[in-house]
């Protein structure tokens, strides 16, 4: 290519990100401090909660009852141990009695009540040795917190001949919320020196290395600050901090080896640095951005949800792929135009003897050259596509028996075994489950508005007995126009007969409005949400990337396969999430407790992250493919020039954010454990399994009419769209060129294949 060609590559956004680059990255040191200011604390204004429909029946009902009848709806829960007394001993109950009445003395607790009050049953373990005082912590998440941050320390532990344990809903998110906060810095300790080490054996060079990290750490600073004026609006689950992490370093770590690879590759030919940084920006500085855009949409579809769990990772997700492709794009390209050849400096590994012959990232390959298909990613395509027909059938096929276990998810509800067996909330929990009577947790409670009679909340009560599936039915306990009652299933807390008796008592007639809440009716509002919403939330990514593809690529077929190939790549997650967390396999290695089911949400996260992780690596091997075929119109030899400088790089790329995922699944919160885990399992098989078989087994089979398009398509395309690399004139003729085959126009490149990947 020509100098006069190269330079033109300069253009407007070159100019202005590389005018003043010391001024650009003073600006982003200067804005990067004032979001470690902005952002303090964010993760204490969060909440852990967020999993139920705002506007479901049941949340009306929760709502209603805490404010009509606190008792009804306890939050916290104090265990009181007797030591060996029994509860019924009067000292125990004297003592009982003032602990009682001092906890319905502080600020922000209401509905008090006890064991020694009421003589309920329920309230009393089987063996008599424990029992239970109930109140409801009143206000917000954040302000239920904090109350409970002020009391637990005055009632935990020895109260005079009692031991005194904290639990109940508000203790268990608010275990939970700390936890996470814990576990959030553990893994960012071991995900950032790890990151870097792994950074360093690809690059080499010790200063290119640090060029991701510092982009990744922007992204992470500036999303924290953005989450903190966010909760100022709404509320934000704290689970979302998880996702900052992870997506602030691995997408930083991919867009930065995008754009450095290929400014190490452009200066290796020879060019300056300034044209070099032009000729970045023009071609992988745009593949980012597509990319960024492709994975932003599929995190903001999780905003049609109505849980705020779903929308504050859309809310997270969102801020941090637009700040880490901003960096990549404004901040990098200056550093890079300071650096110039310097960006290949502190080749570390010739410590070991092993440095480069070549300053540019490899391909696999021992010194990082690539020479017609020698290359490994290389040798890999050109196999795969002589035998395209058995490799997209076996893959395909593998893919699709690793996804079958997901046939047999149930879903559920998160509760306290989400926490470690060690934590104070679900040994409280767990010594209840086990050893007071009922179903605790699984009751249901049946809200009456518009006043009745006593015979018609009688016979009301009657008939809710008289279904099959309730065990007993409690109450009515009425105040004015308002009534509740309370409706134990003889199932599980949230099991299909469950969920079932809330449908049947929600059809129940009655001579008064009823509304149904509890553990199960949440649940079944939450998974109607969810079906709901779904088809559009599904709809808004398919399309969107089709789309953005097309405008990419030009073509009609590419687009239809990247999405089909991308969600065939996340089988695997979803079968091992059912596999592991549902049905309990590896359970005691990663040391999880299965409940059998999973949280209903978590699916929707998952494939929403993923998906859009999938597409960054898809777009980046499509851009650099495009781009050849642009070049030679050659379609095989597109495809294997494509993988072939690509293939080492999205799998370096996966590796790291793998490690990035993994660091957040060594959560001690299952939920978070899962998340890491699964998104993990998904990325390594897209790079190195889809990306490396499935792709160019299915391009070869395609064969040129990959890049069809209908002609009023291709004419958009052509004002709209967008194309890296030089036109071939048998690309834009429909792709009829380059008919001798991927071997000859391999070796037929000559001198531009002995550049690296």
């Amino acid at each position: 290519m020509s100098e006069v060609n190269r330079g033109s590559r300069v253009g407007g956004w070159t100019r202005f990100v590389t005018a003043r680059p010391r001024l650009s990255l003073l600006a982003a040191l200067v804005i990067t401090a004032l979001a470690v200011f902005a952002g303090s604390g964010v993760g204490d204004r969060m909440g852990s909660g967020g999993w139920e429909d705002p506007a479901a029946s049941s949340t009306y009902a929760t709502k209603a009852l805490e404010r009509e009848f606190p008792a009804s709806q306890p939050n916290l829960l104090l265990l009181v141990d007797a030591g060996g007394k029994g509860v019924d001993d009067p000292s125990v109950a004297a003592e009982a009695g003032r602990l009682t009445e001092r906890l319905a003395a502080e600020d922000g607790v209401v509905g008090v009540g006890s064991y020694w009050q009421t003589r309920a049953p329920a309230l009393r373990a089987e063996d008599g040795g424990e029992a239970l005082i109930a109140a409801r912590i009143v206000g917000t998440e954040k302000e239920a917190g904090e109350t409970l941050e002020r009391i637990a320390p005055e009632f935990r532990g020895t109260q005079g001949s009692l031991d005194v344990s904290v639990g109940g809903p508000v203790a268990v998110r608010h275990e939970m919320q700390a936890i996470i906060q814990e576990d959030l810095l553990r893994a960012e300790l071991i995900a950032l020196p790890v990151t870097l080490v792994l950074l360093v054996m690809v690059f080499g060079s010790a200063i290119a290395a640090l060029l991701p990290l510092g982009i990744g750490i922007v992204a992470i600073l500036g999303t924290n600050a953005v989450l903190r004026g966010i909760t100022e609006i709404t509320d934000v689950s704290v689970f979302a901090q998880n996702l900052t992490t992870a997506l602030g370093l691995g997408l930083a770590v991919d867009y930065a080896l995008f754009i450095v690879r290929r400014f190490r590759e452009e200066l290796a030919e020879g060019v300056d640095v300034r044209d070099a940084v032009g000729t970045t920006l023009r071609t992988a500085g745009r593949t980012v951005l597509f990319s960024a855009l492709t994975v932003a949409v599929s995190l903001a579809a999780m905003m049609v949800f109505p849980q705020y769990f779903l929308r504050s990772f859309a809310y997270a997700g969102i801020a941090v792929v637009l700040l880490a492709a901003a960096a990549a794009l404004i901040l990098l390209p200056a550093a890079l135009m300071l650096l110039g050849h310097r960006v290949n400096s502190l080749d570390l590994r010739r410590l070991f003897g092993k440095g480069r012959k070549k300053p540019v990232p490899g391909d696999g390959t021992a010194d990082g050259t690539v020479e017609g298909t020698s290359g490994g990613w290389g040798r890999t395509a050109a196999l795969v596509m002589r035998r395209a027909p058995l490799f997209a059938v076996a893959t395909a096929t593998g893919l699709v028996l690793l996804g079958l276990p997901f046939l047999g998810v149930k879903f559920g509800t998160a509760d306290d075994r989400q926490l470690p067996s060690s934590a104070e909330a679900r040994v409280v929990q767990e010594d209840i489950r086990s050893g007071f009577p009922g179903s605790p947790g699984g009751g249901l409670e049946v809200l009456g508005e518009g006043g009745a009679t006593a015979a018609e909340y009688a016979d009301y009560r009657d008939r809710v007995a008289a279904l099959p599936d309730v065990l007993r039915v409690d109450g009515p306990v009425v105040s004015g126009d308002h009534a509740y009652f309370t409706v134990l299933p003889r199932g599980e807390a949230v099991d299909q007969d469950t969920q079932r008796l809330v449908r049947e008592l929600r059809a129940e007639p009655a001579a008064f409005d009823t509304s149904v809440t509890g553990t199960a009716a949440v649940l079944v509002d939450s998974k109607d949400a969810i079906g709901d919403r779904l088809p559009l939330a599904a709809g808004i990514i398919v399309v969107v990337t089709l789309l953005l593809v097309f405008l990419l690529t030009g073509s009609v077929l590419i687009p239809i396969q990247a999405v089909a190939l991308n969600a065939l790549s996340l089988t695997a997650m979803f079968g091992a999430v059912v596999w592991v967390f549902q049905d309990g396999h590896l359970s005691g290695f990663l040391g999880f407790t299965p409940t059998g089911d999973i949280e209903t949400t978590l699916p929707v996260l998952m494939f929403c992250v993923a998906f859009g992780l999938s597409m960054d690596y898809g777009v980046f091997l499509i851009s650099r493919i495009k781009e050849e075929y642009d070049r030679s119109g050659d379609h095989e030899r597109s495809v294997i020039f494509g993988l072939q400088r690509t293939g080492g790089l999205i799998t370096a790329a996966a590796v790291i954010l793998a490690v990035v995922m993994v660091a957040i699944g060594t959560s001690r919160v299952t939920n978070t454990m899962m998340l890491g885990l699964g998104i993990a399992l998904a990325v390594v098989m897209d790079a190195m399994v889809v990306r490396s078989l499935l792709v160019p087994a299915v391009m070869k089979l395609t064969g040129r009419a990959t890049w069809w398009a209908p002609g009023p398509l291709r004419r958009f395309h052509d004002r709209f769209g967008v194309s890296e690399g030089g036109s071939h004139p048998a690309a834009l003729a429909g792709g009829t060129g380059g008919t001798g085959g991927s071997e000859g126009a391999v070796s037929g490149a000559g001198e531009r294949d002995k550049v690296g990947v």
